[in-house]
């Protein structure tokens, strides 16, 4: 009786590992042009950074999550009277990655939204975290909104630098 408890606990193990590593291959399958769910993932969050926006010293700050949601602000320099020069941050209010196609609207600061659509491109720098290795090519709409809520949008094609990243420090050599 013993033998038989063990050889039912036995199949019942296996047969839940066989069943686990079948669930497990069917959900990493993928068609030929598509790429493992990781890979493209991993892909994906390498475009996660720091870009230029539309002056010097302005920047777009991009965080790609493993859902496809992007997450990120941009940072700028106001344009209206009442912030001439000063840095104002407007946060994502949406975003959204899907393969290369990149999306994002920004919440309303002093009057003034900013929509990007567009795709995330390979650059001219030849590494990962090289200037320019990745690049946000679209059209960018701006909207404002004036005091009366009436709302000018002007629309652009921009193309959005990726910053270089600061390099890992050497490893230390033996002695």
């Amino acid at each position: 009786m013993k033998i038989l408890r063990f050889v039912l606990v036995g199949l019942f193990i296996c047969s839940g590992t066989l069943s686990a590593s079948w669930m497990l291959a069917q959900d990493t399958k993928t068609s030929g042009d598509e790429k493992p769910a990781s890979k493209a993932s991993e892909e994906a969050r390498a475009y996660s950074g720091m870009y230029g926006f539309l002056k010097e010293g302005e920047f777009v700050q991009l965080t790609v999550e493993d859902d496809g949601s992007v997450t990120g602000f941009v940072s700028r320099y106001g344009d209206g009277d009442s912030d001439k020069g000063a840095f104002l941050d407007q946060f994502f209010k949406t975003g959204k990655l899907q393969g290369n196609k990149l999306t994002f609207a920004t919440e309303m600061v002093h009057g003034v939204t900013f929509d990007f659509s567009g795709t995330v491109e390979r650059g001219d720098g030849k590494n990962l975290g090289d200037e320019s290795y990745f690049v946000l090519k679209g059209t960018l709409t701006e909207n404002v909104s004036d005091a009366n809520k009436k709302v000018t949008s002007h629309s652009k094609p921009v193309a959005f630098k990726m910053f270089p990243q600061d390099a890992a420090p050497a490893p230390a050599g033996r002695n």
